[in-house]
């Protein structure tokens, strides 16, 4: 799997903590029963519903008491991903997205790939905020 699809497949798949805190049935008591309510469904979420990028991500901070700088730095989104951070695996994600900015480890080669990432996760239906955008 690629280091991008690691990082699509935990921002686009991550469950977020309002949608997941669902009621939870009671059983009938036996000597007040009367015919079961019928429950709606929950709505089945959409394949191609768009994903907060920016949402999901503070969301993630948060839960982990603050991300660092995951709004700039790749090194920070990857770790708030719980994904590899090393220099080889930034340069692997580097080829993946075909960025060749200063040399590998680089603050502009991290600056870049950050805005590759953001701008791959707008392209994969992300809604990505302008500031992850722009950085």
């Amino acid at each position: 799997m690629s280091i991008f699809s690691s990082i699509r497949d935990r921002i686009f798949g991550h469950k977020r903590t309002e949608a997941s805190a669902s009621p939870t049935p009671m059983a009938p008591n036996p000597s007040t029963a009367q015919a079961p309510t019928p429950v709606a469904p929950a709505p089945a979420v959409q394949p191609d519903a768009a994903v907060d990028v920016g949402a999901v991500l503070s969301e993630m901070a948060s839960i982990k008491g603050g991300g660092g700088n995951y709004q700039q730095s790749i090194v920070d989104l990857l770790k708030l991903l719980d994904l590899d951070s090393s220099l080889a695996a930034r340069k692997e994600l580097a080829q993946e997205l075909d960025i060749h900015v200063g040399a590998d480890g680089s603050a502009e080669q991290n600056i870049a790939l950050h805005k590759a990432v953001m701008a791959k996760l707008a392209e994969n239906g992300g809604v990505v905020p302008d500031s992850l955008l722009n950085g």
